[in-house]
């Protein structure tokens, strides 16, 4: 199928507008408030740039297709080891929302209908009781707080913020003045605008289906693509707000590289010698970075670049369990395993955040302090001059790390606080970690407690990154340590553990679990 495509700014346009603005002096934005725009990418793993987010060049990053990336790394900041909050997308979007972990939240997995639990079954466990709902009016959120401060707020592209049919569905009712595209499904039911973007077309039949991306009717029978189509009404929205003269807050979400794998024929020809379903996913992502020329390019064109702070980044690890051509469970290597697991391609992602113009460092520079998306939150209200309030800011499970991108700001987090993701669901697909979990991430150690048994793992990524070696064995003291770092954690935000199906009682806390090991030990040495 040929499709005609609706055409995007001119890349080079955008290039030769960067070179011509390179001489001037940018004056740094703060007065007004900057502009903020927010470019959250659906599965991106954190091979899948060119830019290497690893201490080497590897096959994946010169296989993909990324400049406007590269180029916003070149003027930002590039943090190695940014993670999601979450392996699966509800509860990381959610998360950065709200500035709260998923666990209290109690958004702890992808959210569809609210009176059906989207978990899949696992053959020992049950998930807790948890918020089906998703977020709800009720909540305070990034753009609630934003829009109350002035800002003009935009939303286009996936939300899945909160189930279908429930107000938070619609990103309107959670602060958004503007919604493109935004409902409560997790992806699109089709990337042509031929299949009017919806599943029961693209499967050669009729009617309506949940997965339909709504608002798009304008394109529906066109040759189009969906990522083409959203950056286009994103350049609009911000030609739009550049004419109000109020800063603005651009939350972009394509539903890309989310499944289904469809590939753009406009970027196939870059990809002929790899498989059929790789080349598609290929081109989805030059797709995405396409998007992100147009929107840079739309920043350029009305004269907000200079007042703009970007951040790329993605909502959990790449997808590699299944659909993907080739071996499963490779495609985020060295990183092990994907989308859906404990282990660091499951919640390892891109991050890179730039504004030169905003007094942000724009010297390409590489942080390896871990960071998360729900760092966001705290980071963007400060870079807007937005304070927190004290009710909000009491549950908040994030810090600033505007320290890192621009002098004279918050410190930045240190390089040892603790991380933690917990995932109490089974995703679904077999695959290494794929089953309900907690971890916890302290300096360069990185504790994992499956539920399942329980069982404790623990790595050291600072020599061994694709979590092969397990050394719980070696270091008996610190296994104790982090396990009640981490119940300590799951205490202060209420994170509910699994439950055992054959008693209904929960897994045992990790800090039980380290009692028990130390018994253990100590009878041993006895």
């Amino acid at each position: 199928m040929a499709l005609r495509f609706i055409p995007l700014l001119a890349v080079t346009a955008l290039a030769t507008a960067a070179a011509s603005g390179a001489e001037e002096e940018l004056v740094s934005c703060g007065d007004p408030p900057p502009n903020l725009v927010v470019f959250l990418v659906d599965d991106l793993g954190w091979q899948d740039v060119s830019v290497p987010m690893g201490p080497e060049t590897t096959e994946f990053n010169r296989r993909y297709r990324t400049p406007n990336l590269e180029r916003l790394a070149a003027e930002g900041v590039l943090f190695t080891d940014a993670y999601a909050a979450c392996p699966v997308c509800t509860p990381t979007r959610t998360s950065l929302m709200t500035g709260r972990h998923p666990a209290r939240n109690h958004i702890t997995y992808w959210t569809l209908h609210a009176d059906r639990d989207t978990s899949a079954r696992h053959p020992r466990l049950t998930n807790p009781t948890w918020r089906l709902t998703g977020l709800d009016e009720a909540d305070t959120t990034l753009p609630k707080l934003l829009r109350e401060a002035g800002y003009h707020t935009v939303h286009v592209g996936k939300a899945h913020f909160g189930a279908v049919g429930t107000p938070g569905a619609d990103p309107v009712n959670l602060g958004f003045e503007t919604n493109i595209a935004g409902h409560g499904p997790g992806g699109p039911g089709s990337y042509y605008g031929v299949h009017d973007f919806g599943a029961m077309k693209r499967d050669g039949k009729t009617g309506p289906s949940v997965w339909d991306v709504p608002g798009l009717d304008e394109f529906h029978g066109k040759e189009v693509y969906l990522t083409e189509v959203l950056a286009e009404k994103a350049a609009e929205e911000i030609r739009k707000a550049h004419e109000d003269g109020r800063p603005f807050y651009l939350n972009f979400a394509p539903y890309a590289v989310h499944a289904p794998i469809m590939a753009n024929p406009r970027h196939l020809d870059h990809y002929e010698e790899l498989d059929r379903r790789e080349a598609a996913y290929a081109t989805m992502i030059e797709s995405v970075d396409a998007a992100l020329g147009s929107i840079l390019a739309a920043l350029e064109e009305t004269g907000e670049a200079k007042d703009t702070i970007v951040v790329f980044a993605s909502d959990n690890g790449g997808l590699s369990a299944h659909a993907r051509g080739g071996t499963p469970h490779t495609h985020n290597a060295p990183l092990r395993s994907g989308k859906g697991s404990a282990y660091e391609g499951g919640v390892r992602i891109p991050m890179v955040i730039a504004g030169p113009g905003c007094g942000l460092h724009a010297d390409g520079r590489r942080i390896a302090t871990p960071v998360t998306t729900t760092d966001l939150f705290p980071t963007l209200l400060e870079f807007a001059g937005v304070t927190i309030p004290a009710e909000h800011a009491a549950t908040l499970d994030a810090a600033s790390i505007a320290g890192f991108l621009r002098d004279g700001q918050s410190a930045p987090p240190a390089a040892d606080r603790g991380l933690a993701w917990h995932m109490p669901h089974f995703w679904g697909v077999n695959g290494p970690g794929i089953e309900p979990f907690s971890s916890w991430r302290r300096g360069n150690w990185k504790l994992l407690y499956f539920h399942d048994g329980p069982r404790v793992e623990l790595y050291d990524l600072a020599s061994d990154l694709g979590e092969t070696r397990d050394v719980m064995s070696v270091h008996p003291e610190l296994v104790s340590e982090l396990l009640r770092e981490l119940d300590a954690w799951m205490i202060a935000t209420g994170a509910d553990l699994s439950i055992v199906t054959a008693t209904g009682e929960s897994v045992p806390r990790p800090a039980a679990y380290a009692a028990a090991l130390e018994a253990v030990d100590s009878r041993q040495r006895d």
